[in-house]
């Protein structure tokens, strides 16, 4: 048979759906209008699969005796956990100096308080409508250049809007005196992997060649992500100027980092241990990919974080929570376990006790510390390569 026969002989009717919203997006004149359809179908799929799993896990919280005391307690341990984890990474004095105090309104509702720092819009960091970042930094910002983050959204690979994620992260770091971009990217189903990471390979080279138009400092690059995002940009910082992730870049664009923020992302593409991780790898295979695993293992694990870690990598720190049902905190833990075995850098790792998937848009409690410890992080990372640049001079 046909590959054409072999799929409608295995397609579900998602797939189906996905197909003709793909095949709509590509009309001429009307497409263009059509591809949000792609991704609202594509949302469907991911939701799916994931709302029985957390609406047992939440149901099983709510039937827990003192839950609430339990979660006001995880709250309250946020920095201390958080000053823990960093100790003997951070200086001691940066430590010990004042932390943010919890807050009750969620970030999202925040949005406008922190887009302050939001100094340029839909900057083109490459060809493509999809490739625009958003740029934060402060008006007054010294002569020097600045330290540069990248921040890259989550979606599940098949949203990646620079729109409201990040923002505290980015405003934090902008109030320190970094510049930060914040970036669009092309999605599933419209564009399958490996577009996702190929775009922020792009955003990556465009900072090393662009970003002091901005203010920032071309010899320091770190990028973030949360989610998809925490994934993306994980890969991104273990694979430097990849023959295979570098595109149709020009030869000689640099895609190295020099630090890398991964927040509740997902690092394992390959392993199918668990229902949840097969459900995932599924979900991978009919939407992103548009590829069986059984015939294309390479794909894959080369888009495999964990399976990418090197004596090499970049300095990392790693945040994810107790209590998220959507990527189970395993997959951090065992991300970090690799690195800190193989990886001559620094590894930080952050657990926030009872945190969920997101906790960064829907937890004032914990997000302000989160973003806190993360600048901690990057700031420390940046001293010590600023002080290495002056001992080899």
């Amino acid at each position: 048979m046909t590959p054409c026969v072999k799929w409608l002989l295995r397609a579900r009717p998602a797939d189906y759906m996905l197909a003709l919203s793909v095949a709509g997006a590509s009309l001429p004149v009307v497409g263009k209008h059509l591809e949000p359809l792609g991704c609202f179908t594509a949302m469907s799929v991911w939701g799916a699969r994931q709302a029985p799993e957390v609406m047992s896990a939440r149901a099983r919280d709510w039937l827990t005796p003192g839950i609430d005391e339990v979660r006001r307690r995880d709250r309250a341990s946020t920095n201390e956990v958080s000053v823990t984890a960093l100790r003997g990474i951070v200086s001691a004095a940066d430590l010990d100096a004042e932390w943010p105090a919890p807050e009750r309104i969620p970030p999202v509702w925040q949005a406008r308080r922190h887009r302050r720092y939001l100094y340029r819009r839909g900057v083109h960091y490459g060809d493509s409508p999809a490739q625009l970042l958003d740029v934060w930094r402060r008006k007054d910002l010294p002569a020097q250049p600045a330290p540069v983050l990248i921040f890259v959204p989550g979606g599940a690979w098949i949203h990646g809007s620079r729109t409201i994620q990040g923002y505290a992260l980015m405003s934090r770091l902008a109030e320190l005196g970094w510049v930060c971009l914040s970036i669009d990217y092309r999605v599933a189903p419209h564009h399958r992997w490996p577009r996702h990471i190929l775009d922020v390979k792009t955003a990556i080279a465009w900072a090393r060649a662009n970003v002091d138009k901005f203010g920032g400092d071309r010899n320091f690059v770190a990028v973030a992500g949360c989610s998809a995002g925490g994934h993306l940009a994980a890969l991104a910082g273990l694979t430097a100027n990849d023959p295979g992730f570098q595109g149709e870049l020009p030869e000689g664009s640099d895609t190295s980092v020099d630090a890398v923020v991964g927040i509740y992302g997902r690092y394992d593409w390959e392993d199918r241990s668990t229902p949840e991780r097969a459900r995932f790898v599924d979900f991978l295979q009919r939407v992103v990919v548009k590829r069986s695993i059984g015939r294309h293992p390479e794909v894959f694990r080369d888009a495999s974080p964990i399976a990418r870690v090197h004596t090499n990598a970049p300095p990392f720190l790693v945040v994810h929570g107790s209590g998220d049902n959507v990527i189970p905190v395993e997959q951090a833990r065992s991300f970090v376990e690799r690195l800190r075995a193989v990886s001559r850098s620094l590894v930080g790792y952050v657990e926030l006790p009872g945190a969920g998937h997101g906790f960064d848009l829907l937890d004032g409690a914990r997000t302000g510390s989160a973003a806190h410890a993360i600048s901690l992080f990057l700031n420390q990372v940046h001293r010590t390569r600023a002080q290495f640049a002056k001992e080899v001079i």
